[in-house]
């Protein structure tokens, strides 16, 4: 199985032999780099493919969430800091976990875990091949690709897509799925039906029971929000299809 490149950084020299010692224990990663500062891995990743950095936040001259916004590409950013008030920040960043100090081999295994399944499903997922647009919109279905393989859904049965950073989850009546195609790719394909009506969730019109200040309820009890930004548009599309009466 493919192994994935790690660069740990952390200016303390022994939070940085406890990392190395854990990480030495998981298969699947190989230590590329070690650095005692964020400047000096700012210049490991500009030089070597790097998968998954493993990285302090309070350093000196470039903070751990310095060097993330520093990248233009980045890859995975395991957090791992003593100071738990950094988490919404560090999640506002997209890095994938947050460790607080000190770090215990079972939650470095946990983070490390959930970034080797999501490197697996990114890698699975390259080789996705996306319809044009003119299929997408004659045909009444669509592909997926799932670690499983490409699944096929029908439109209609699409009752909502909820945002999970790089992937989306595609919930219908009996299932929910995952594929490595952000929001704002499937937006592009859907047909005019779906409706972006949250930064996190597009939904079908079609499954729409009621529309509230702030919520949608679907069919299937499901629920979504909705934000001021979208709910104009949204209830720009339903009125064509709404009977308005008339007492006299």
């Amino acid at each position: 199985m493919t192994s994935f490149k790690c660069l740990i950084v952390d200016d303390n020299e022994i939070e940085r032999d406890a990392i190395e010692m854990y990480l030495r224990k998981i298969n699947r990663l190989e230590i590329k780099a070690i650095c005692s500062s964020g400047i000096e891995a700012a210049d490991v990743l500009v030089n070597e493919h790097i998968d998954i950095v493993f990285s302090d936040i309070d350093m000196p001259e470039l903070s751990g969430h310095g060097l993330l916004k520093s990248i233009k590409n980045p890859p995975v950013f395991i957090f791992i800091t003593s100071f738990s008030e950094y988490a919404a920040e560090s999640f506002n960043l997209d890095a994938l976990d947050f460790v607080v100090k000190p770090a215990t081999f079972e939650r470095l295994l946990k983070a490390s875990n959930k970034a080797i399944e999501y490197l697996d499903l990114k890698k699975t997922a390259s080789n996705y091949t996306e319809q044009t647009n003119q299929e997408l919109d004659t045909a009444d279905y669509f592909y997926i690709k799932e670690t499983k393989g490409f699944t096929r859904l029908n439109y209609n049965d699409v009752i909502y897509i909820e945002s999970m950073g790089d992937f989306s989850k595609i919930f219908t009546a009996e299932n929910k799925h995952i594929t490595l195609v952000n929001l704002k790719n499937l937006e592009r394909q859907l047909p005019s039906f779906f409706v972006r009506v949250h930064k996190q969730y597009i939904i079908n019109l079609n499954h729409i029971n009621t529309v509230t200040s702030n919520e949608i309820l679907l069919n299937h009890n499901y629920v979504v929000p909705v934000s001021l930004l979208n709910k104009q548009d949204l209830m720009e599309k339903i009125t064509n299809k709404t009977i308005s009466r008339h007492i006299k």
